[in-house]
């Protein structure tokens, strides 16, 4: 029992793991599981429900350096706590809209709650208070919570068919108050006793160095992790239309997108076995050209069917990996002091991109139709690969 208490995994990682998957379960999955509902019931179509998590979105990205900034000063338990309580109340009074500037209003404050709350706030956590040890802790919770989705879109069609949407809703809240809530208290204030421990002790030549290099750098890790975003969103959101127009029939096109999530925890598997072989920095690069590829395998899918297993292997995996990748790389390249506000600078733009990319790959279809789309997404990949190339090179030149 004294070993449960201790170990980092019972008594951090597991609590927050669990939380992680419900709020990502109910909060954010509860979005496209619930909207056909919405749209049917309440006469409102996909474009106006859309845009109010497009809103909560951005919302959230805006608000991650603030959110980061707190997390630094060891205020992570009163965050998720406080975010966790916000989105319960937000679910629950969601069950009595009937007005539409009444559903963006909630959506707008879920999104206070979700930066507050998923993977962003919990990375700086982990990072901040466990230091060197915060990559499998992260690790560990993007492979739990991964199966988010999985749970969310059968659990809230199976509510529906009991209680109605609206008591779903209520029954949402009450998990994520009476579940999630605790467990983030649990896990966050553990976490936090570690921090006071942490302070490393840097020569005062390399942080000179580091100081004269550190926009540089961080303007390179931003250009990649837009790069990311835009990749995955322009394809992902697009994905049915893009098969549909190879001639790809649509019960392999669905069953081709429902794999990507298994993919990316495959993906996250795969780091795990070969991070005692490679570098941080040879994973995040095989990120990208396992994205870069997998955009090609979609120029001809449709004459190739097996291009669309690679595509969806791949793009899976790259993209799994690169959430565990991102606050690691961030950590490694531009310290561990102030993680949060600086993961959370670097949130505003990859979450904008990620908000933005279903509408840019709307408007190069337009241009060029869905052939420019993949050669778009192929770019950003390459794009991607080259600024953690130059970061990691311009990091180095600091360190000598």
């Amino acid at each position: 029992m004294k070993r449960l208490r201790t170990d980092p995994f019972y008594s951090i990682v597991l609590p927050l793991a669990i939380a992680e998957t419900i709020v990502w379960a109910t909060v954010y999955y509860s979005f496209p599981a619930m909207l056909l509902e919405w749209e049917k019931n309440l006469g409102w179509s996909k474009t106006q429900l859309s845009g109010a998590f497009t809103l909560s979105l951005i919302v959230s990205a805006l608000l991650a350096p603030a959110v980061g900034r707190l997390i630094d000063q060891g205020n992570g338990t009163m965050i998720f706590s406080e975010s966790a309580l916000l989105g319960a109340v937000c679910l629950a009074l969601l069950s009595g809209i009937n007005t539409l500037w009444h559903f963006y209003l909630l959506w707008f404050f879920l999104g206070i709650a979700m930066a507050g709350m998923l993977y962003e706030a919990c990375f700086a956590l982990l990072t901040h208070s466990l230091g060197t040890q915060s990559k499998r802790a992260i690790t560990m919770i993007t492979l739990i919570a991964g199966f988010a989705g999985t749970l969310a879109f059968p659990g809230t069609h199976f509510l529906v068919g009991i209680i109605g949407w609206r008591g779903t809703m209520v029954a949402l809240a009450s998990i994520v108050l009476l579940v999630a809530l605790p467990l983030f208290r649990f896990g966050c204030r553990r976490a936090e006793r570690g921090i006071s421990q942490r302070q490393s002790v840097v020569n005062s030549e390399v942080t000179k160095n580091f100081q004269v290099n550190y926009k540089a750098t961080f303007w390179l890790l931003a250009v990649g992790f837009v790069s990311i975003a835009l990749n995955h969103g322009v394809l992902l959101t697009h994905l049915l239309p893009l098969l549909d127009e190879r001639g790809i029939q649509s019960g392999v096109a669905i069953f081709a997108a429902s794999m990507i999530g298994p993919m990316q925890v495959a993906g996250r598997l795969g780091m795990l076995a070969v991070e005692r072989h490679l570098s941080t920095l040879y994973i995040f690069a095989g990120c990208f050209i396992a994205m870069s590829i997998a955009s090609m395998a979609l120029l001809e899918a449709g004459v190739f069917p097996f291009l669309l297993v690679g595509f969806v292997l791949l793009q899976g995996a790259g993209y799994g990996a690169t959430s565990i990748m991102r606050p690691v790389v961030t950590a490694e390249l531009l310290g561990s002091q102030n993680f949060g506000f600086t993961a959370g600078l670097l949130a505003v733009p990859f979450l904008g991109a990620a908000a933005a990319a279903p509408t840019v790959a709307a408007l190069i279809w337009r241009v060029g139709g869905y052939d420019l789309v993949i050669w778009f997404a192929t770019a950003m990949a390459v794009l991607g690969l080259a600024s953690l190339l130059s970061a990691a090179a311009l990091n180095n030149d600091a360190s000598r």
